[in-house]
C-alpha cells in the first residue's frame, strides 16, 4: 500500500509483494549453497544463517533516464487526454534532453548510489518521507491487520494467548541468534535487514519525525500484556529459561484476575503524531515514575492485547484487529497480537521499518506450530518461583487526562469516517486461476480494475506494492497497475458488440503488461521512486522542473486504488485503509479455493465495491471457463 506524495498526505510503501508472497522458499540452510547462486552473492558466516548474503546482495539500481521516461509517458497515457499528454511529453523530453536538468539530478543520484555511506540509496530519504515524517495517526492510516483462523483447541483466551506467545518466542529466538533461513526469490536471496526493528523495538513520537529504537535482548526478556487499558510487564525467561505455555497460560491467567479498567493511556498512541509528542512529554512531566513506564513497553519483545471483544463475522474481526477500540492497544509497537474474549486472534502491526512480509512469514509460523503442534505446548509442569505480573502504573494528572480525552475523541471520529467491508469471494481461486494460465495476481489486478470500471464507467491511477528485497535495505516499489491494455479489457467487457474471443484476447494483454511491470518494478526499475528520488535532489532555491510541475505527476501518483496481496491459508483476514480520501485500500488474499478483499474508503460506497468485486471475478470467470478443454472421458 501507497500514500501520495501529491498533495497533503505522504507517500508509503506497500505490505508486501504478490511476487515474493509466491516464490519465497523457507528452505533449510542446507538447501542453499552460495555455489548454487549467481556470481557476486557470497556467504559471510560470521554474520549467521540470517544475515549472510546480506553483503553480498546488489544494490538498488537507479534506471537510466530515458528507460524511466518512456516507462513513465506509457503508464500515465491511458490516464490523460490528448492535450494532456502532450504537455506532458514535452515536460518529459525538456527533462531528458542532453545537458538538461534531468542529466544533472541523475548524475547526484548515481553519486549518491555509489557512496559507500548508502547501502540503497533511497532507504533513509523513504524511511523519512514515507513513515518518520508522516504526521497523520498511524491508526488507521499506516498500520495493518491480521486476522487468524480459529483454533478450535484453545478457545479459552489465556490458552489462545499462550500458544500464541510460546509459538512468538520460538520464532523470536530465530531472529535473535540470527539462526532464521533467509527467504529467496526467484531462488536468489532477499534482505533479511529489516528483521531488526521486530522484538524489541518501538518507533518514538518526535518533531519533525518520529524515530526508531531497539532494546538489548540480554537485558529486556519480557511481553506486555494489556488488559482493560492496563499495561501488565510478564517476564518470558525466569532463571535462564524460557516459561513454557502452561506457565505463561498461569501468567495470562492472573493477568486476566488483576487487571482494573483504568484511564487508557495508549489511546495516546492513536494520535496525530505531532499531538501525540506533546503529550508524551505531558507524560514524562506528570510524574517521574513515567519514563520508567513509557520504557517498559517500548523495550518489551513484543505486546500481547487481551480484549473485551467477541468478534465473529469477518467484518467485526477485521475492525477488531485494525484498530480495536483505541485503547486497549500501543499503537507505536511494531508487533501486537491480540485475543479476544471467545478465543479469535489476529494481529496488527506499525510499519515505519518493517512491510508486510517479514510480519507474514511470523504470523505464519506461529499458525502453523500451532495447528500442527510442532512444539511442546503440554508440558504441564509450572514453576512455583515465577514472578507475577507486575502493573506498569501511569500516573495521570489533569493534563494527560485531557489528551487521553482528546484522543478518544478524535479516535472515534476518525475511524468512524471509515467503511469497511469483506468480501469472501468463495467461487474459485488460484487452482482455478492456474487453469486458466494466467498470474493469479496479475488476474485479481485485472478483476479489481473491472470493478471500478462498472462502479465509475473509468479507470484512474492504481498502485500495487512490488517488493525490491532482493536488493540491499530494499523495500518496496510502485507497479503501475492501470495500462492501455488494462483499460481496452475494462471496455471490452462493457461493450456487448465485442465477440469473447476479441475480449479474453485483450485480457490476456492485460494479464501480460501487468506482469512485466511488476517484474520491472521488482529489478528497482519501476518510474515512482526514481522519479522521487530525483526530486529529492531539487535544491532548496533551485526551481522545480517542469515535469514535476506538470498535473499529470501529482495525478499519476494519487492513488485512487491502494492494493496489495498477502496469502495464508492461516488468516481469514488482512487490511488496511485507503490512501487518499476519495480512494480505496483493497487488500486481498488469493487462497486455493477462494479469494478474499478487504475493501476501505471513506464513504465512497466499500459494500458497493465489495458487491463490484463479486461480480467483476464472476464475469471474467465466464469469460475464460470456454477456453478449458474438457476433460477427457474415462474409458
Amino acid at each position: 500500500m501507497l500514500r501520495t506524495l501529491a498533495k497533503g498526505r505522504v507517500l508509503r510503501s506497500g505490505y508486501t509483494s504478490t511476487q515474493l508472497s509466491r516464490t519465497v522458499a523457507m528452505a533449510p540452510a542446507a538447501a542453499r549453497k552460495s555455489s548454487s547462486l549467481p556470481p557476486g552473492y557470497k556467504e559471510d558466516s560470521t554474520k549467521g544463517p540470517m544475515l549472510r548474503f546480506e553483503e553480498s546482495l546488489p544494490r538498488l539500481p537507479v534506471p537510466t533516464l530515458e528507460e524511466t521516461a518512456a516507462r513513465y509517458l506509457k503508464s500515465v497515457h491511458p490516464l490523460l487526454s490528448t492535450t494532456e499528454l502532450e504537455s506532458t511529453t514535452k515536460a518529459v523530453k525538456e527533462f531528458i534532453k542532453p545537458g538538461g536538468i534531468g542529466s544533472k539530478l541523475q548524475e547526484k543520484l548515481i553519486a549518491r548510489r555509489e557512496d559507500p555511506k548508502h547501502k540503497n540509496w533511497i532507504y533513509e530519504w523513504w524511511n523519512d518521507a514515507a513513515y518518520l515524517s508522516y504526521r497523520d495517526p498511524v491508526v488507521p492510516y499506516v498500520s495493518y491487520f491480521y486476522s487468524h483462523r480459529d483454533d478450535r483447541r484453545r478457545r479459552d483466551p489465556s490458552k489462545r494467548a499462550a500458544a500464541i506467545t510460546t509459538a512468538a518466542l520460538e520464532f523470536k529466538k530465530q531472529v535473535d541468534s540470527g539462526t532464521l533461513e533467509p527467504e529467496y526469490m526467484k531462488k536468489l536471496p532477499i534482505s533479511m535487514e529489516s528483521y531488526q526493528w521486530m522484538f524489541n523495538a518501538c518507533r518514538i513520537p518526535a518533531k519533525p519525525a518520529d524515530h526508531p529504537v531497539t532494546y538489548p535482548i540480554s537485558e529486556n526478556k519480557h511481553i506486555i500484556v494489556i488488559r482493560k487499558n492496563q499495561f501488565f510487564k510478564v517476564l518470558h525467561e525466569v532463571d535462564g529459561q524460557q516459561l513454557n505455555t502452561s506457565e505463561l497460560e498461569q501468567q495470562f491467567k492472573r493477568v486476566y484476575q488483576k487487571a482494573e479498567r483504568v484511564p487508557p493511556v495508549g489511546v495516546l498512541t492513536s494520535e496525530n503524531r505531532d499531538i501525540w509528542t506533546n503529550a508524551r512529554e505531558l507524560l514524562l512531566k506528570a510524574h517521574s515514575s513515567n519514563a520508567a513506564a513509557l520504557k517498559a513497553i517500548e523495550s518489551a519483545s513484543f505486546v500481547v492485547c487481551l480484549d473485551d471483544a467477541s468478534p465473529v463475522t469477518l467484518e467485526e474481526r477485521a475492525h477488531q484487529y485494525w484498530h480495536g477500540d483505541g485503547r486497549n492497544r500501543w499503537f507505536d509497537k511494531p508487533l501486537q497480537f491480540i485475543i479476544n474474549e471467545n478465543g479469535t486472534s489476529g494481529f496488527t502491526g506499525e510499519h515505519s521499518m518493517m512491510d508486510g512480509t517479514p510480519t507474514q512469514r511470523l504470523n505464519d509460523y506461529v499458525n502453523e506450530v500451532i495447528f500442527n503442534n510442532k512444539l511442546d505446548f503440554s508440558n504441564p509442569s509450572v514453576r512455583s518461583n515465577l514472578p507475577e505480573p507486575t502493573v506498569v502504573k501511569f500516573h495521570v494528572n489533569k493534563e494527560v487526562q485531557s489528551e487521553i480525552e482528546r484522543a478518544e475523541k478524535d479516535f472515534t471520529e476518525v475511524i468512524g469516517a471509515h467503511e469497511l467491508r469483506v468480501q469472501a469471494y468463495q467461487g474459485y481461486g488460484k487452482g482455478l486461476i492456474k487453469k486458466f494460465k494466467c498470474s493469479p495476481d496479475a488476474y485479481i489486478q485485472m478483476v479489481i480494475q473491472l470493478a471500478y470500471f462498472k462502479m465509475y464507467g473509468k479507470n484512474r491511477p492504481t498502485y500495487e506494492s512490488a517488493t525490491t528485497r532482493r536488493f540491499q535495505q530494499g523495500r518496496t516499489e510502485t507497479c503501475r497497475s492501470v495500462s492501455d491494455d488494462s483499460v481496452a479489457f475494462c471496455k471490452a467487457m462493457a461493450n456487448p458488440d465485442i465477440e469473447p474471443k476479441d475480449t479474453i484476447a485483450l485480457f490476456r494483454k492485460a494479464i501480460t503488461s501487468h506482469v512485466e511491470y511488476i517484474s520491472v518494478a521488482s529489478d528497482g526499475k519501476g518510474v515512482d521512486r526514481h522519479l522521487f528520488g530525483l526530486k529529492k535532489l531539487v535544491g532548496p532555491n533551485e526551481e522545480l522542473p517542469a515535469i514535476f510541475k506538470d498535473p499529470a505527476y501529482a495525478y499519476s501518483s494519487k492513488w485512487f486504488i491502494s492494493t496489495s496481496q498477502l496469502s495464508s491459508e492461516y488468516f481469514n483476514g488482512y487490511g488496511w485503509s485507503q490512501v487518499v480520501d476519495d480512494g480505496f485500500g483493497i487488500a486481498y488474499m488469493i487462497n486455493e479455493n477462494s479469494i478474499q478483499f478487504n475493501v476501505v474508503s471513506k464513504g465512497l460506497g466499500s459494500e458497493r465495491m465489495s458487491f463490484y468485486l463479486n461480480e467483476a471475478a464472476g464475469d471474467i470467470r465466464d469469460l475464460l471457463l470456454p477456453t478449458l478443454e474438457a476433460p477427457k472421458a474415462k474409458l
